[in-house]
């Protein structure tokens, strides 16, 4: 996996950084999408295109005439109680989860298909499958994001694969509100079977794979990477 080109958007902090880090060591060319790009300061291979993907459009000319594969990282941590939550909330929420991948996607799908074999990764969360309080804005925009890519995979087969990633909490910048502390890492770790939070660089590791050659015979598929949450009771 190497001497390819990938498009990652949102990949300037947290698990979208740690992909960029592993595809530029690997020997790729990876162009970055996101508001800011100084944490790529010295990464090779790496290009910066800036761009706030919920307030501007992206076309298909901005982008390399091939892509190997894209992901898209961004996402939000939106935890109130049904009865507070307002229909902008749940707007919000689409947008970034699923306007944005699809604004991302439909300007890529030229390249991704000039390349041959692409592979795109989506996100989701473990909340979409388990049941989770407090979770029904994030739950339904990242359920929307499950169903989108089940659609794409079904109808860019076989050209292009799409492969979707649920994780539970994860410790990134995105979610260090609710693991600030020592404390609080232990009891959001405790809920989990395998009894911690997952890592920016697990995730990312598995999205690698799903946007390598060593994954061609998968599609279609949500994966949960959770620490068992979704399917052990221990």
């Amino acid at each position: 996996m190497s001497n390819k080109t990938y498009l990652i958007a949102g990949g300037s902090s947290g698990i979208g950084l740690e992909l960029v880090k592993k595809l530029s060591a690997a020997g790729n060319r990876v162009v970055v999408l996101s508001r800011n790009g100084d944490s790529l300061a010295g990464l090779p291979n790496v290009s910066f295109l800036p761009k706030n993907i919920l307030t501007g459009d992206l076309a298909e000319d901005e982008l390399p005439d091939a892509l190997d594969g894209v992901a898209y990282c961004p996402g939000s941590i939106n935890l109130k109680p049904f009865r507070s939550l307002k229909p902008e909330a749940f707007l919000e929420d689409f947008q970034i989860n699923v306007l944005g991948a699809i604004k991302v996607l439909q300007a890529s799908q030229k390249a991704m298909k000039n390349a041959g074999n692409a592979s795109v990764v989506l996100f989701s969360t473990v909340a979409v499958r388990q049941g989770m309080a407090f979770h029904a804005s994030i739950a339904a925009a990242k359920g929307a994001v499950e169903g989108l890519a089940r659609s794409l995979a079904a109808e860019w087969a076989p050209a292009i694969r799409v492969n979707c990633i649920a994780p539970s909490l994860t410790d990134t910048p995105l979610a260090a509100r609710l693991l600030s502390s020592e404390e609080k890492k232990e009891a959001a770790g405790v809920r989990h079977p395998l009894k911690r939070v997952g890592t920016a660089e697990e995730v990312a590791s598995l999205a690698f794979f799903l946007l390598s050659e060593n994954s061609t015979w998968m599609t279609g598929q949500v994966i949960g990477l959770d620490g068992g949450m979704s399917s052990l009771k221990v």
